[in-house]
Formats: C-alpha cells, structure tokens, sequence
C-alpha cells in the first residue's frame, strides 16, 4: 500500500474521478508524490522510467480534463504510461511492474478498462485512436479519444499515415506530440531540431497571445483586427512553427505547451475538448523531470535496473559474461576495420543493438533511420544494389514491422543484406510484445533466406563474419537477450560452411537436435537423463535453413526417436522444418518438439519463464522421459 504519511494526495486517488475536483495546486503536489513514487518503485524493480517522469503532468491533466474510461486516452508504446497506471487503481501494484504474474510494463487492455489500446510497439497510437474515433461516431456516440506520442514515436511513417487519413475523415481526434526531444537513445527526428529551437523564441506564441487579448476588448472593430490578424498568423506560422506541416495534413495546433505547467497544459485540454475535429496539442517536456540522474543520462535510465534512488547508479550483480549484444557490437567494429565496405544499420536503437560501438569507432560506416524498420530495410537494399554490405541490427520483435520489405525488397532480388537479430526466443520482463518468438517461422518460409542461431559467443562472432563474407543473398543471424556463456573469444574469425552443423555428443536411445541458445540446455538435460538410463546424442544443427541434410540423414538411420528443441514457436519454425524433411523423406520416427507454445507468453525473467514453460534443463529431461518412457539400461549399455 502507498504510505499515506509519505504521499498524502497519491493516497486518496484509486480513479481518476478523485483528481477532478481537485484545484491546480493540489493537483501539482500531487504529480510530484507521483513523482517521487516512481522513484521509490523503479529504483527498487527496475522498468521504463525516464519517459514516465515526464510524463507526470501530463497524464495528471488529460485525466483531470478527459472523463476516462468512457474518453479513451492511447498511449504510444506505453514507455510513458507508468503515471497513467498509477492513476488507475494500480498503484499499490507497481511493484509488481514486469514480474512473473504482476503488471505488464506496457498497456494491456486485459489488465483495465482504462488501458484503451495495448501497445508495447511504437508509432501505433494515432492509427489505433483514429479507427477508435471513427468507430465511435459510427455507432453514434461522441466520447472524446486522445492519442498520446512521443520519445521519438513520430519519425515512424505509420504517424503520418494516420494523421493524413484523420485529416481525410476530419476525425474528432486529438493528438498529444509529448516532444521531449528523446527516443530511447538522440531522436534523429529532423523536425525535432525545429521545435527545439522554436521553444528557445517563443515570440511567436507570447505576441500571438497579446494580440488576441488586446483585441477582445474592440467590440467589432477587435473582430476585424482580429480577422486581419489572423490571416497575417497564416502567414508568420508557415515561417516560423511546425504547426503548418501539422494543419496541411488537416489537424488544427496549439502549442507549443510547457509540459510541466499544470495550469497551461489544463487551460488547452479544456479548450482542444469543445472541437470536433482533428487537433494537435504540442507539449514540450524533459524525459527524466524531476530526477537529475535521470535527466543528466536519459538512455541509462530510459529502462532501468534496479538502482540506488540516491545517486542513480545501477546496483551491482556481480561479474558475468559479457553480453551477446556487446559481443555482437564489438565483432561489427573489427569486421569494418578489415572491411571499409560493411555498414551497419539500426531502427533509433544504437545501444540497445551494440551498434554504438560502430557510431563511436567508425561514424561513416553507421546509420541510424529512427523508428521505422521498414525503412531500414529498403535502405538497406538500396545500398546493397551499390556493392554496400549492409547490417541491419533490430530487436527479433521490432523486424516484424519489415516483413514485407525483407521479401519484396532482399530476397526477391536476392540482396545481399545481413539481418542481426537480437533479443530472439524469450527476453524476459518487457513480455509478449517484446519477445522474438516469431522469427524462425516467419523467416523461413522466405525462398532464398539463410537463417543461423549460434549456440555461444564464439558462434556468433563467426555467423556475423560468414553471414558479412556471404555475398549471395539475405541471411540472418538471430541470438538472445543476456549474458553470453563466458567463452574466451579467439583472435581470429572462422568461416562457418552454409548448411553444417556440428555433434556435441552421439547417444543410442534419443537425438536431442537444437538451435542457438537451446543447445546448451539440451546438454544439460542429456546429462541429466544419463542418471535414467536415457543415452541422448546432442546435435547444434547451427542452420534453421537450409537445414544440414547429411546430419538429420545419419540421426534417422541411427535413432527411433528424434527431439528438437528451439525458443521459437513450435508453429513453422525450426522443428516444423525438421518434421518437414523427415516426412518428406519417408522416415518413419517418433517426434516431438519442443518450442515455445502456440500462444502469447506473457512477461517474468528469462529463468521463470522457461521453467514455467517446461523448457529449461530440468523440464527438458522430464520431457524427455516420458517421450522415451525410463528404461532401466540404456541400449548402448546393453550391447
């Protein structure tokens, strides 16, 4: 429970109907224990942070304003929503926030009624809200709906493509620009270098307002100063605000707002309420308000570990393994020292990928395209059809926003570009809108696509170098969110043959055969089921396509029972294609895969969620029991 002593207002607010007879000074006090709770919380779990600190007043406001559930408020991508969540009954559960069983990190329209539109993808706000809107009015009704964007969501083209289709329908939508001026990491929005500048001078807004109070006092020679004022406004908003871009594209502005003035931010929702029609309220914040270690380092803390609230500074977890996206990154920057040719390219996640190593080392040879994946793809093609190698490093969940572009714009024309994705299988706390479950299946079935998983670190290097010296066609490379195993990394790279995999043990009685991270836990249960009398070959097949057919050759002819194991969807992925070839084949063995299940998985650490799932060491050796049955002998040990 909130302490009352500590958070007195905070204590009283269980709905947003508490906050509405609120005045503008209680309503301050309050954004600030919101505030200084979510310091207390995060720097205990960990979660997003430096987008929902800024986003305080904001969300104080649209809720004072707006009468939700019934008006809908979207919020982008939900990084800013944890204030939100926190004024919706769910604050004596943010502790909970991405644990096993507890709060989605996200929006979740499951979790309440006033979470209007889930999202943990950004960019999808506007076009949510808009068929929100448009649905509305065609059943009659006229709740209000409110999209809410930011931390560099609008250098995604699906924004645009939304605001150009609520122009069209002249849309009762309004849309919130929350402009801190950040992504995850610099925003690389063009406009936003304009809207910096321009709430540097705010001339514009301070003579706007003189004129138009000076004038109310005129009776009807004011209205026609008024009038004359307003077209001569056309004009000097077409010079000197972003707003032009906004009202070509049909939708009225206001702004720019101080994000963190509770009065204005208020006094324009109040007003933007009464129309009917498209409007763009620009709201300028600072992610990380209010914490100065989160607004002096806004990526450290965009998504924090636990840390102390004191300094900021993560608490420590002991030595481990590097990373495999650090393993990742720091392989690109020595394959670019040898190799002027290869470029790396990331969707506005330089960090989050490992491709700040490249910014920092070799600038020339990095690109970054903002949140649009889609985008990254083509230009990524583009390049290649100029002898460019092209790396384009994104999260397994975020490349599915490119599907189309990785066939109509690499394979079919059978570019030579090399896909790196990271956070592929389970990636923990940030839950089913972040896991990379999909990838092998929906990579697969695409003709000319060479798809790898490497086991540990010292694959990985190798893959990137194969995949870079490859030349004919896309391929792709997919790995996990975490620690790598601790390999020692040799000095040189090896080139991997296409289609081989290796025999990390032969047994008699079951073939364990598995892919990436799946391959260790695979050694691990074998090792387990020796205790049973169960003899498991272990097989890391390295390819998901094309598989090595010699090898799935030799296992039918020597074993009855095959297992394949991947942290894919059992749907279409790496067993399906096994299965495939088997059937294909005539071979006539038991078979059973295991992969993550046919539904969503929803958020905890990487260890619960494998454990719940039966996918770790010790669920895979019982797996495996029963698949075999528990022999007293195994069938080597008999002969």
């Amino acid at each position: 429970m909130v302490d009352k002593e500590r958070y007195p207002l905070l204590a009283k607010v269980g709905d947003p109907k508490d906050i509405r007879q609120m005045e503008i000074a209680e309503l301050r006090d309050l954004s600030g224990e919101i505030r200084d709770y979510l310091v207390e919380v995060v720097s205990e779990v960990g979660g997003h942070f430096g987008s929902g600190l800024g986003a305080v007043e904001l969300s104080v406001a649209l809720h004072k304003v707006f009468n939700t559930p019934e008006d809908n408020i979207v919020w982008d991508t939900g990084h800013q929503a944890y204030p939100h969540k926190i004024l919706t009954g769910r604050k004596d559960r943010m502790k909970t926030i991405r644990k096993l069983d507890g709060l989605s990190g996200f929006l979740k329209r499951s979790e309440s009624p006033f979470d209007a539109f889930g999202a943990g993808h950004a960019t999808t706000s506007i076009s949510g809200a808009l068929g929100m809107a448009l649905g509305q009015a065609y059943q009659g009704r006229r709740n209000k709906t409110v999209a809410v964007i930011g931390d560099g969501a609008m250098t995604g083209g699906m924004a645009y493509e939304a605001m150009n289709n609520a122009g069209y329908h002249k849309a009762d939508l309004v849309v919130v620009l929350n402009d801190n001026q950040q992504s995850i990491d610099d925003n690389v929005w063009q406009l936003s270098e304009f809207f910096t500048g321009l709430t540097t001078y705010p001339e514009y807004n301070k003579f706007r307002g003189y004129v138009w109070e000076l004038t109310g006092r005129l009776d009807s020679f004011g209205d026609r100063i008024r009038q004359i004022a307003g077209r001569l406004e056309e004009g000097i908003k077409a010079v000197v605000t972003p707003g032009v871009l906004f009202e070509a594209l049909g939708f009225k502005y206001f702004g720019p707002v101080n994000g963190h003035n509770m009065h204005q931010l208020v006094k324009v929702f109040e007003m933007v309420k009464k129309y009917r029609e498209p409007i763009l309220v620009h709201v300028v914040s600072t992610k990380g308000k209010g914490y100065e270690p989160a607004e002096r380092d806004h990526l450290k803390l965009h998504g924090a570990t636990p840390f102390d609230k004191m300094t900021g500074k993560a608490r420590s977890t002991g030595a481990k393994a590097p990373s495999y996206t650090k393993v990742f990154g720091k392989a690109l920057v020595e394959i670019v020292e040898e190799n002027k040719s290869v470029v790396g390219i990331t969707a506005a996640m330089p960090d989050g990928t490992g491709l700040n190593y490249l910014k920092d080392s070799h600038p020339d040879n990095y690109y970054d395209v903002g949140i649009a994946e889609e985008h990254a793809l083509t230009f990524a093609a583009g390049m290649a059809t100029q002898g460019v190698v092209p790396v384009v490093a994104i999260y397994s969940t975020f490349l599915q926003r490119a599907f189309d572009q990785i066939i109509h714009d690499a394979a079919l024309q059978d570019l030579h570009i090399v896909l790196a994705l990271d956070r592929a299988g389970l990636v923990g706390a940030d839950g089913p809108t972040h896991h990379g479950t999909f990838d092998l299946s929906y990579l697969r079935m695409i003709p000319n696509m060479v798809i790898m998983a490497p086991k540990d670190e010292i694959e990985l290097r190798n893959m990137l170098h194969t995949a870079v010296e490859y030349k004919k066609g896309p391929i792709a490379l997919r790995y996990p969110r975490g620690a790598a195993t601790g390999q020692p990394i040799p000095a040189e790279f090896e080139t991997l043959p296409i289609g081989v995999g290796e025999t990390i043990r032969e047994g008699a009685d079951v073939a364990l055969v598995a892919v990436g991270k799946m391959v260790e836990y695979a050694r691990l249960a074998a090792n387990m089921l020796i205790n049973d009398n169960v003899d498991a070959g272990v097989y890391n097949m390295r390819f998901v396509k094309p598989l090595d057919e010699k090898t799935l050759d030799e296992i039918a002819a020597n074993y009855d029972r095959v297992v394949t194991l991947e942290d894919n969807s059992v749907v279409g992925g790496f067993g399906s294609g096994v299965l495939e070839y088997f059937a294909d084949r005539g071979y006539k063995h038991d078979f059973l895969r295991v992969g993550l299940p046919d539904r969503f998985v929803e958020h905890g650490t990487q260890d619960e969620l494998f454990e719940r799932l039966e996918m770790h060491p010790e669920g895979i050796a019982r797996r495996v029991r029963e698949f075999c049955g528990v022999k007293k002998a195994s069938r080597r040990a008999a002969n």
